[in-house]
């Protein structure tokens, strides 16, 4: 499985259930990557984007502690077991883990390959994603050039689990 994510300088990925920052580059390279395949997140998640709708396109798998909890075109399933059992018959390469923070950690120990869009700047947050840079079972293996958005550098990484 994939993890994909934006992060500031404390790898922060949000504040207040919103994204620290919309760079358009990054959405549109989260969309090139997700569409076609399953996405896997979170209730809280789900609830961000436009009318609470899931993403065209793609599979969306929710990840709700609400057994009523129910959307329209999306699989809402009740624990990180159930998530496995719902993606056994889809190769791990097609599958993506995009939020929001507690399903990133659940989710950490299945994945092998994350996305990370590095921005370099440190905003007001309350939200965190792991940091895979403190973490020795996880190796930076690739790193884009680095962008800028206005005045706001970041960087396309893609870390990969050690074998």
């Amino acid at each position: 499985m994939n993890l994909i994510a934006a992060v500031d300088n404390n790898w922060a990925i949000g504040y207040q259930n919103k994204l620290l920052v919309s760079i358009p580059a990054d959405m549109r390279f989260f969309r090139d990557v997700t569409t076609n395949n399953v996405v896997i997140m979170g209730r809280s998640t789900l609830e961000t984007f436009p009318s609470g709708l899931p993403l065209k396109d793609r599979i969306n798998i929710v990840i709700s502690r609400n057994k009523d909890f129910k959307v329209k075109d999306t699989l809402v399933v009740n624990s990180i077991e159930e998530v496995l059992e719902a993606t056994k018959n889809y190769t791990t390469e097609d599958i993506y883990v995009i939020g929001g923070a507690s399903i990133y950690k659940q989710m950490l120990p299945y994945c092998d390959v994350a996305y990370i869009t590095k921005i370099d700047y440190a905003y007001l947050a309350d939200t965190y994603f792991p940091n895979l840079d403190e973490m020795q079972e996880w190796e930076l293996v690739d790193e884009a050039e680095e962008q800028t958005y206005y005045d706001l550098p970041y960087v396309f990484c893609r870390y990969e689990r050690k074998k």
